[in-house]
């Protein structure tokens, strides 16, 4: 046993020292590991995630205490207000204010706020109890006196009949009676005052317990994204789901990019929004969430990724924040749940796994395998690296000049590369675009032929018949 703790100290102590991560990967495939993650005492997705890493993902081994998010995984606004002199600002809206408060809080001002109206009301009927002379001592068979509020002889009966007329059960031993206009009044506006407080706590109440985003406690993302091509272009992609079967009516979803900038006049920009396009052939940000969806972004020309490869990731101060807005159909609230991702929380070459099958006659998904992913071959350049190296060029292709990398010289007006002749549009197309086929040409050409010959043959017969 000390032999094998002394081997894992080495192995752990290897996560802080970033050139030998190799030698980490080495030891995450050690029985020790193996052993310690069957008994519980590492995180189920540590092997997972780590066994078959090379060096391309240096971001995985960088400490998550180094870098500041604005939005925490759960959703939660991560930043602190200090300094914040106009505090009678929450007072004016004091109903947002005791909703956002926490249930402790809340709580105890409710039940400050009917003690303090018990025991405000039950002093001013003592006092008109003493004011009238009903505290005095006399004979119960005595006839003559008649008191404000009949059966009050100290402050106690004074406190138990305030809580009976403001909450209104009536036991019956004590009333107000005609005697004392004043008490009458007194009545009338403990009552008002009574009905005021229940109002305001019942509503407090229902909407911290109808809050939107107890909606969005149900709604799950993955925690990691991932990075991977997609129909030849690189792709930012994360997973969302929803654990509840009633939906989310107009569902949109929106992503921005938080980051540091620097303009041209050397001002420091410390938040920089940008908004990214969600992959949808709509151009929209609706989606229907009836199954776990992967939202996707394409990488290209015009995106913040764009520029983002593989090594320069671990050092990107960048911050991806996932909104999803929507209807709650039972409830018919508006509600929001909100995540990000870090550069440590994407994974670059992988993608996820398929957690959706068909059973009889039903698709069923296995969320034990939600933010399972699987590594595929992406080389590890930036989408701008690749499009320059297979001719997309920043700007667009100028007259009589081609565009494109390696283009040389190939006779009658062309250019090849590599080999092939092409012209100057063919070099000026992206690499993604669908090249021409020069059989349909051809094969417009033989028709246009046959359309002819035909039309002679019968030129000819119709000459003959005439002969």
């Amino acid at each position: 046993m000390l032999v094998v703790g002394a081997r894992l100290r080495g192995r752990l102590a290897l996560v802080l020292d970033l050139p030998h991560r190799s030698a980490l990967c080495r030891g995450v495939r050690s029985p020790e590991f193996r052993m310690l993650a069957r008994k519980g005492l590492l995180p189920d997705g540590f092997l997972l995630t780590r066994l078959a890493e090379d060096a391309t993902h240096p971001n995985w081994f960088r400490s998550k205490s180094q870098r500041a998010r604005f939005i925490t995984k759960s959703g939660s606004c991560n930043v602190a207000h200090k300094n914040i002199r106009e505090q009678g600002r929450f007072l004016q809206d004091v109903f947002t204010t005791m909703v956002d408060l926490k249930w402790q809080h809340s709580l105890l001002i409710f039940t400050s706020a009917f003690l303090c109206s018990w025991m405000l009301f039950a002093m001013v009927w003592w006092l008109i109890a003493f004011a009238h002379g009903d505290l005095e001592p006399r004979d119960p068979d005595s006839v003559g006196h008649v008191p404000c509020v009949t059966a009050i002889h100290s402050f106690t009966s004074a406190f138990l009949f305030s809580i009976e007329v403001q909450v209104t059960i009536g036991f019956g031993g004590r009333m107000v009676t005609e005697e004392c206009p004043l008490a009458i009044t007194v009545l009338i506006i403990q009552n008002i005052l009574g009905l005021i407080v229940n109002a305001v706590m019942l509503g407090c109440v229902f909407m911290k317990t109808a809050q939107a985003n107890r909606r969005a406690e149900t709604l799950i993302f993955s925690r990691n994204a991932v990075i991977a091509p997609r129909n030849g272009r690189p792709t930012f992609m994360f997973r969302v789901g929803d654990l509840r079967k009633s939906m989310i009516i107009s569902a949109t979803i929106q992503l921005q990019v938080i980051r540091r900038t620097v303009t041209a006049e050397g001002e420091v920009i410390p938040v920089c929004q940008l908004d990214i396009q969600v992959e949808n052939p709509l151009r929209s940000n609706g989606i229907f969430l009836v199954s776990p969806l992967i939202i996707s972004h394409t990488i290209e020309r015009g995106s913040p990724l764009y520029e983002i490869s593989a090594q320069s990731l671990t050092t990107e101060d960048l911050e991806i924040i996932v909104i999803l807005e929507g209807v709650v159909e039972t409830t018919g609230i508006t509600m929001q749940a909100r995540t990000s991702y870090t550069p440590e929380e994407i994974l670059w070459g992988r993608r996820f796994v398929s957690i959706m099958t068909e059973e009889d006659g039903r698709y069923s998904v296995d969320y034990s395998k939600f933010g399972n992913t699987v590594p595929v071959r992406m080389p590890a350049l930036s989408a701008k690296e690749l499009d320059q190296t297979r001719g997309v060029q920043e700007s667009g292709p100028s007259e009589g000049q081609p565009q494109g990398w390696g283009l040389v010289r190939a006779g009658r007006g062309g250019y090849r590369r590599g080999g092939r002749a092409c012209d100057g549009a063919a070099a000026s197309r992206p690499w993604y675009a669908p090249a021409e086929k020069e059989e349909d040409k051809s094969a417009q050409k033989k028709t246009v032929k046959l359309e002819e010959i035909g039309r002679e043959i019968r030129d000819e017969s119709i000459e003959e018949m005439s002969d």
